[in-house]
């Protein structure tokens, strides 16, 4: 009788998005760690900002956000009030040029060519960038409102203000950093990265952050009124007043901004990094 070899079928390894996004994530913040340059430019441009534009421009500029308000002390501390908000936003701007860098960084080296080839959610690379600098925002949020606390800054926001904030900044954090993980994709290089995001920094003072709407000419104001970052700094700025002038069509298009961001920048994320590379 002849024997007939008989070999065992091959077990083929099927990518599990929740435990690969969980990887890349654990990836991202150990990168932050043994990395902390960009986690540390994150809170340091908020914290310098918070600084100069309360003691050395607050005096006047609260005088002319809030009215009957003496400039010195007084306009100081009307100032941080109306700024606290912006720069909370700014660091959540910040985080995402970050990412921006990072997947630059990592589409540069190969390294993404590389876990093309692995049996792992390719959904799950990207997003491992996204939700780990999520969570160095969170981080750098606390941090500098903690310096605001420390300046005098007094929110006035419940419990429920505050769920809403914390969901806010995860929503407005989601949606930049997708939109970034492609600008850094979509970048030659990673110096072009790093410059690329920089007009996300520069909308807010083009909106509501620094100055109100109504104090701008009026093709500038227009601008203003209708770019996404002043009814998501004006929704912030509400939330942490405890509601007071916030209205609610305000808030519906700071999430709807988020929301069409977020989209925009997830579909241009994903389709960049299914197409090869060229350099």
């Amino acid at each position: 009788m002849t024997a007939i070899a008989t070999t065992a079928p091959t077990t083929v390894a099927r990518p599990r998005p929740l435990a690969d996004v969980l990887t890349m994530l654990r990836r991202s913040l150990l990168r932050a760690v043994r990395y902390p340059g960009l986690t540390v430019f994150i809170v340091a441009g908020p914290l310098v900002m918070l600084l100069l534009f309360v003691y050395v421009f607050g005096g006047a500029f609260g005088a002319g956000v809030a009215p009957g308000v003496t400039p010195g002390a007084d306009g100081r501390a009307a100032y941080l009030d109306y700024i606290t908000p912006t720069l909370l936003v700014i660091t959540v701007v910040g985080g995402a040029t970050s990412v921006a860098v990072s997947a630059a960084m990592d589409a540069a080296s190969g390294i993404m060519a590389r876990f093309k080839t692995m049996a792992i959610s390719p959904g799950s690379v990207l997003s491992g960038h996204v939700l780990g600098f999520v969570v160095q925002a969170l981080v750098a949020l606390v941090l500098v409102l903690g310096a605001a606390v420390a300046m005098g800054y007094r929110p006035e926001a419940d419990a429920l203000d505050w769920l809403a904030l914390l969901g806010l900044f995860v929503l407005l954090g989601i949606a930049l950093n997708w939109l970034c993980v492609a600008m850094g994709l979509n970048a030659r290089s990673v110096e072009t990265a790093s410059n690329t995001p920089m007009i996300l920094l520069l909308l807010p003072f083009l909106g509501s952050g620094f100055v109100p709407v109504e104090t701008m000419p009026t093709a500038v104001r227009w601008f203003a009124e209708h770019q996404p970052f002043t009814p998501i700094i004006d929704t912030v700025r509400g939330l942490l007043a405890g509601g007071a002038g916030l209205e609610g069509s305000t808030a519906v298009q700071a999430v709807a901004w988020c929301v069409v961001i977020g989209v925009a920048g997830y579909v241009w994320a994903r389709s960049l990094f299914r197409r090869e590379r060229r350099l």
